[in-house]
């Protein structure tokens, strides 16, 4: 699996708080779930281009 995420600008955002190493991890599985719904989303309505609205 690719990384989706890049864990210096998570801890960036998240500046004031601990970060658990197994959030990474859950983090890209929502992301990757995410990106699968636009997908699937954009499919069927026949088009390659996954747009904002997909989201």
């Amino acid at each position: 699996m690719v990384d989706l995420i890049v864990k210096a600008a998570v801890k960036d955002q998240l500046e004031d708080q601990n970060v658990a190493s197994d959030f990474y991890d859950a983090l890209d599985d929502e992301v990757a779930s995410i990106l699968d719904d636009a997908a699937r989303r954009a499919e069927e309505n026949d088009r390659k281009t996954v747009q904002p609205r997909d989201l």
